[in-house]
């Protein structure tokens, strides 16, 4: 067996060890995640990441290390940026606080299913067809600029497509359940809580196509990429129970966010004319990221005092 595959195989297997843990032993009950809760098992997710990185360094060498640290900053900033759209989808589905977790849970499953395929086909485009850099970076920087642009966001889960072809073939209950299915008198119902997870799928779908480019201007290696997405991914639940109520503070973040996707777009768009190592990529991305929190902070929204 080559040594592709074998850390292929114990990521994966780490993978579904790690999911196994979280659903069936550490929240086998739906509960409230309150803060505390949160910010241990974020700190968790950060802590394996980091843990995984120093083994990147040991396998790969020093520039597959900083090119994992660079596209996991690069996911995990733009996965801050998704919590506000998962509050939106709560908020308007009326999902109970302590059924949250379950529907972020499933959500990351399929997120890390559908990324994995995404990211397959993406880095097999971009070593056949080398002229499709330019249009994924042209892409990044127009994602940049529009997000620079349009702060407001707005969620209209009744005009999904998605969710309006599964109602047509399938009955949804009324009421919430604990459950994505249940029985009702000899008939098996959808629940309220499958269509939001049917939501927070699609949805992520959205955000896929514009982070899995995003790492891919640092790095095409599919394993690098890949896993940089994965634990990104695996933290967002935790980090959205952390940091869900106190978004409104970091204003200026979505304007960080922005100037990331510009940056790692050019990156690409350039890759033939300026190479701008993994190094100074992370060196950019982490102080732009500085800046927008370091400015929110110092000088709060309106609203926020």
């Amino acid at each position: 067996m080559s040594h592709d595959v074998v850390v292929w195989v114990g990521f994966i297997v780490f993978l579904l060890a790690m999911l196994a843990l979280d659903l069936g032993v550490f929240h086998r009950t739906s509960h409230v995640i309150k803060l505390s809760e949160a910010l241990r098992w974020s700190l968790i997710w950060i802590g394996l990441a980091l843990a995984f990185n120093i083994l990147v360094y040991y396998w790969f060498g020093r520039a597959t290390a900083i090119a994992f640290l660079t596209g996991y900053l690069v996911e995990k900033s733009l996965s801050v940026d998704n919590i506000f759209v998962f509050v939106l989808i709560f908020s308007y589905f009326k999902v109970p606080a302590a059924q949250q977790y379950k529907v972020l849970f499933w959500g990351v499953v399929g997120a890390l299913v559908m990324r994995g395929v995404f990211i397959g086909i993406g880095v097999s485009l971009l070593e056949h067809f080398h002229w499709l850099i330019y249009i994924f970076g042209g892409f990044l920087i127009f994602t940049g600029i529009r997000l620079a642009l349009d702060k407001n966001k707005e969620i209209h889960p009744e005009q999904n497509p998605v969710i309006k072809l599964f109602r047509r073939f399938v009955p949804v209950s009324d009421t919430h359940h604990d459950r994505l299915f249940v029985r009702i008198a000899d008939r098996w119902y959808a629940t309220p809580l499958f269509i939001v997870l049917l939501v927070v799928e699609t949805t992520d779908l959205i955000f896929a196509v514009d982070s899995i480019p995003a790492v891919m201007a640092i790095t095409l290696d599919p394993f690098i990429v890949f896993t940089s997405n994965a634990f990104a991914i695996l933290g967002l639940r935790a980090l959205y129970f952390a940091l869900a109520g106190i978004m409104v503070l970091f204003h200026y973040l979505h304007y960080g966010l922005a100037a990331i996707l510009a940056f790692v777009g050019t990156k690409m768009v350039l890759a033939d004319v300026v190479h701008i190592s993994s190094g100074a990529a992370l060196g950019v991305i982490a102080s732009i990221l500085a800046v927008s929190v370091i400015a929110s902070l110092l000088r709060p929204a309106p609203f926020t005092r």
